[in-house]
């Protein structure tokens, strides 16, 4: 399947609190909130929501394109992904510009504290799907420049081009009525529970709604699992427990990556959810969006500890 990933490309700063964040909020005084945290330590990952789903997705082995601008600092990592079997193709280089950057702190509850700077990612809309030689399968527009994600799902939409819609950090920013057109041209809509209570509250939809357009929801619940909502109801996916939690950062990301691998072979909903549980286990015991690593050997083997795929994925060439 030839799919192009639109969204975020940046680099992640990732800092750890040696404490609880709630323990220094205080209620009465929110509108006045001032805080500064010491953190422990802090490491530094290339990251971003379309290279974190990009670099799962390859590892599973498929060769997805990532559609994004990146700045003159980026090069050495693009080859580095190259190198893993992401078609970095459609990235373009502004040279004035940084690499977006994520900064997030990170507490003793896994809570986290955020900042994103977004660089070259302002020049998103400068890239279309109009200019593409070769019309994909399907897109993935995750969060990116607010008004290159409203563009590529009107493109995709008058293209023809099915299309998951992923708005995730980006809800804050986008208005009611570009959350609806994502939505409801969208073949899919993907949120954490969270985020998807932001989506209803901002556009006023509910899951009935929703599903009047799109064919399926899946919303992540953490450690609670994965909800897979169809027209046909509600299927609960378990979350995969992980031998270790070390770090959540790109958890989401690795789940789609390993959600997309299975609907690339035309896989049941339902495998391809268990198929993403497991990749986020593997994420959240490593350091970084990007730096969990696995044979297909070894993923089919965790995975089989807890889903029975009655063999579906014996016919996946991951190679």
């Amino acid at each position: 399947m030839n799919i192009v990933i639109t969204g975020s490309i940046a680099f992640d700063y990732l800092m750890t609190f040696p404490g609880h964040f709630q323990d220094h909020i205080l209620p009465d005084q929110i509108d006045r909130i001032s805080l500064s945290f010491l953190v422990d330590r802090l490491t530094r990952f290339p990251g971003g929501v379309a290279a974190n789903i990009a670099y799962t997705l390859a590892l599973l082995g498929e060769k997805p394109k990532v559609m994004a601008p990146v700045g003159f600092d980026y090069s050495e990592h693009a080859a580095w992904l190259a190198e893993r079997g992401v078609d970095t193709s459609l990235l373009k280089t502004i040279p004035e510009l940084f690499t977006a950057s994520f900064f997030v702190s990170t507490d003793l509850a896994n809570a986290q504290i955020a900042s994103f700077y977004p660089g070259a990612m302002e020049r998103a809309n400068n890239l279309s799907f109009r200019q593409l030689e070769t019309k994909p399968d399907l897109a993935i527009i995750s969060p990116n420049e607010p008004a290159a994600m409203t563009n590529y799902s009107a493109e995709c939409a008058e293209l023809g081009i099915d299309y998951f819609y992923d708005p995730s950090q980006q809800i804050v920013r986008l208005s009611a009525e570009d959350l609806v057109q994502g939505t409801s041209q969208a073949k899919a809509l993907f949120s954490n529970d969270y985020e998807f209570g932001l989506i209803t509250n901002k556009t006023g939809e509910d899951l009935e709604s929703m599903l009047e357009s799109v064919e399926f929801i899946v919303i992540t619940r953490g450690d609670l699992g994965i909800d897979l909502i169809t027209k046909q109801g509600t299927a609960r996916i378990p979350a995969v427990p992980p031998e270790r939690i070390v770090d959540p950062t790109g958890v989401g990301d690795s789940f789609r990556g390993g959600f997309l691998k299975g609907y690339a072979h035309a896989l049941p909903l339902e495998r391809c959810a268990e198929m993403g549980a497991v990749a986020a286990a593997f994420c959240l015991e490593s350091e970084g969006p990007q730096t969990h690593t696995f044979e297909w050997s070894s993923f089919l083997e965790r995975y089989r500890e807890h889903f029975d795929d009655q063999g579906a994925l014996d016919a996946i060439d991951a190679s």
